[in-house]
């Protein structure tokens, strides 16, 4: 099972929108998919269409109370989500335990035999729900948007990375993904060949074209497969779950 991490400190860059979409992309094509809410906002449920107040969440398996198959609800076919639960919020306040996150890395590894991916969305903040995270993750996939201020914070992320591999012994393979791309913009071109320049071999190859549906469908509780048929959102998507399937990367413009 890969553990896919999906972070970024800065909000509006389509995180969650990579989640939900990346993760029912591998779904459609025939792989077993568990996406975790770790958004206390609960974003991930929403976008899905299954927000429910009173769900029990992920906050139960970090503390010890649930497992995932006991928290877990079909989302769609082949895709389960782990909703974050009311008691997140509670949790993303409280001190450090080391034995929350062991607890998730634990949880994880016993569905790890039922399931080829498992997608966690994270909040838009570095704290204690991202060390918990960082703790169970074996990858990483950072969205950063093509305008200039996103890059500001790229910086501090990786360094947030670089941190945990070292607190955990561990090394991450971590992806960049270009989110809101306007193709007839040249600073988004510049932007993408920017990054290029910094993480030449981690930036995955397919771009995600700012486009409409991606705004509008989470308000219907769908991702870009299931609204207004063909579309720019689903296109990319599908293509970037191929990217992240080969591991293949943006090699500048052709």
């Amino acid at each position: 099972m890969r553990t896919i991490a999906v972070i970024n400190q800065k909000g509006g860059v389509g995180k969650t929108t990579t989640t939900a979409n990346l993760a029912h992309a591998f779904a459609i094509k025939g792989h077993s998919v568990t996406g975790i809410d770790m958004d206390p906002q609960g974003h991930l449920a929403a976008h899905w269409g299954c927000y429910r107040r009173d769900a029990n969440g992920v906050d139960q398996v970090l503390l010890g109370e649930k497992t995932i198959p006991q928290v877990a609800i079909s989302a769609r076919e082949r895709l389960h989500l782990v909703p974050a639960g009311e008691g997140l919020k509670e949790i993303e306040r409280g001190k450090g335990d080391d034995l929350l996150a062991d607890r998730l890395k634990e949880a994880l590894s016993l569905v790890a035999n039922t399931q080829d991916f498992t997608f966690i969305d994270c909040p838009p903040a570095s704290g204690l729900l991202i060390d918990y995270v960082l703790s169970a993750a074996d990858e990483v996939i950072i969205p950063v948007a093509a305008d200039y201020l996103a890059l500001r914070g790229l910086s501090d992320i990786i360094e947030t990375v670089r941190k945990f591999e070292q607190q955990f012994e561990k090394t991450f393979t971590y992806w960049v993904v270009v989110t809101r791309f306007h193709t007839r913009r040249k600073l988004s071109w510049e932007v993408r060949d920017k990054l290029l320049e910094y993480f030449p071999d981690n930036m995955l190859a397919t771009s995600i074209r700012e486009a409409t549906v991606l705004a509008e469908c989470p308000s219907f509780g769908k991702t870009a497969f299931e609204y207004k048929g063909a579309n720019f959102g689903a296109y990319d998507y599908a293509s970037l779950a191929r990217d992240l399937l080969n591991g293949e990367c943006y090699r500048g413009q052709e």
